[in-house]
């Protein structure tokens, strides 16, 4: 009589967990592959709009906006590729080095190459212009810079602590993400339709806004990370009618909602640390016991 050697997970009543196929593993490191395609076209089209204001054109820019809208549309893939990743149970080393890489060039480099051609190339500054060009270059670079230490603090830290410390049932990035801050950059460019900056006090206010965000990425300030949303789980009629309204209002008034958005985040940060700072602050002590004097 034959005996039938039947899996012993099948003879426990249990269902063996199959590996991911190999295939799975291409889905993510596609999406991070469009994310690099996505900031190599903003870097050829910062400068394709670099040569058009060269030649007199200094008016609504199709070429600038454009390498704003594809950043947004990296920032949407940035945040797709890891839930994939966990999703389909791919995640690998190998995934997440690729991921930083790519985040640094789409994230980083493109962000920078846009900012000093659409806002301190074409400033009108006769007295002190080749400052103000040096001053950009800088600051530029600056971005970069701390963009790819956020990155490589973000590789080495496993469970990194903000200063100020939140819930312990959320997560949080310590200091403000990478994608945020070029998602700043390229709504500010895209509400201007492209049109570069002429007028150098707005060149100065633009140079500011690079320094604040190069400072939020190196801070150890905290930002909400949205990792603890679960988009499969049943949510109530009041999201859902609050999601489909942000989705009306992004899609009827693209440039002032991503704006608005990109700019609350980064603010998100601020406030929360300068309400820690408060509330540290203005902490309520216990009385003291009024003492007893004998005698």
């Amino acid at each position: 009589m034959r005996v039938l050697n039947l899996p012993r997970d099948l003879i426990q009543g249990r269902a063996r967990a199959r590996p991911p196929r190999r295939a799975a593993y291409a889905l993510p490191t596609l999406f991070t592959a469009g994310n690099v395609f996505m900031g190599f076209v903003a870097i050829m089209k910062s400068i394709q709009g670099a040569v058009l204001g060269s030649i007199g054109s200094l008016g609504a820019n199709p070429h600038f906006s454009l390498a704003a809208v594809v950043i947004g549309v990296a920032v949407v893939l940035d945040g797709l590729d890891g839930r994939i990743a966990r999703w389909t149970n791919t995640a690998s080393d190998f995934g997440r080095e690729l991921d930083s890489l790519a985040d640094v060039i789409t994230f980083g480099l493109a962000p920078a190459v846009l900012a000093f051609c659409w806002g301190v190339q074409f400033a009108v500054a006769p007295a002190f212009r080749q400052h103000l060009l040096s001053l950009g270059y800088f600051l530029s670079f600056l971005f970069l810079l701390c963009g790819a230490a956020r990155l490589a603090r973000f590789n080495i830290q496993k469970n990194p602590v903000p200063k100020n410390p939140g819930r312990p049932d959320r997560r949080y990035f310590v200091g403000l993400p990478i994608p945020a801050a070029a998602a700043v950059v390229a709504a500010v460019v895209y509400i201007s339709d492209g049109a570069p900056l002429e007028y150098w006090p707005f060149t100065v206010g633009w140079l500011a806004l690079l320094a604040a965000l190069s400072f939020l990425m190196v801070s150890t300030w905290r930002y909400p990370s949205f990792k603890d949303i679960q988009l499969l789980r049943p949510r109530s009629p009041l999201i859902l009618i609050s999601w489909g309204a942000l989705i009306y209002l992004i899609w009827h008034y693209p440039q002032p909602m991503l704006l608005a958005m990109a700019g609350t985040y980064v603010a998100s940060g601020i406030i929360i640390r300068v309400g820690g700072i408060l509330r540290r602050r203005f902490r309520r002590t216990p009385p003291h016991a009024p003492e007893t004097q004998l005698g």
